[in-house]
């Protein structure tokens, strides 16, 4: 048994600089549309030199001061790092709660 196929030719197109950044510009803008925001994070303080993660609704981990250096701990309890500064520590920690828990998404107010 033999099967013949017909395939249409495919027309060549060339686009001009101007149109490949108008695409690009759509597309950006698409995938900004559909994207799901990311999930804010609020800080408690339940003691001193100790901030807790709130990552939509769900615990997210701890900064925890220890002398001049901030040791995060994630979700799990898992160790994140040991860091310089309290903004940096928090913002590890908002990294990994990203990727560690990518189906926690931002809920409608």
């Amino acid at each position: 048994m033999s099967m013949t196929t017909d395939h249409p030719q495919q027309a060549e197109v060339t686009l001009d600089t101007r149109t490949i950044e108008v695409i690009a510009e759509i597309e950006a803008q698409v995938v900004a549309d559909t994207a799901p925001e990311r999930v804010r994070i609020s800080w408690a303080q339940p003691d001193t030199g100790l901030w807790v993660a709130n990552y939509g609704g769900y615990y997210g981990g701890t900064v925890d001061r220890q002398g001049t250096h901030f040791f995060v701990a994630d979700t799990f309890g898992e160790y994140v790092g040991d860091f310089r500064s309290l903004d940096e520590a928090k913002t590890r920690l908002a990294e990994r709660l990203h990727v560690l828990l990518p189906d926690v998404i931002r809920q409608a107010v």
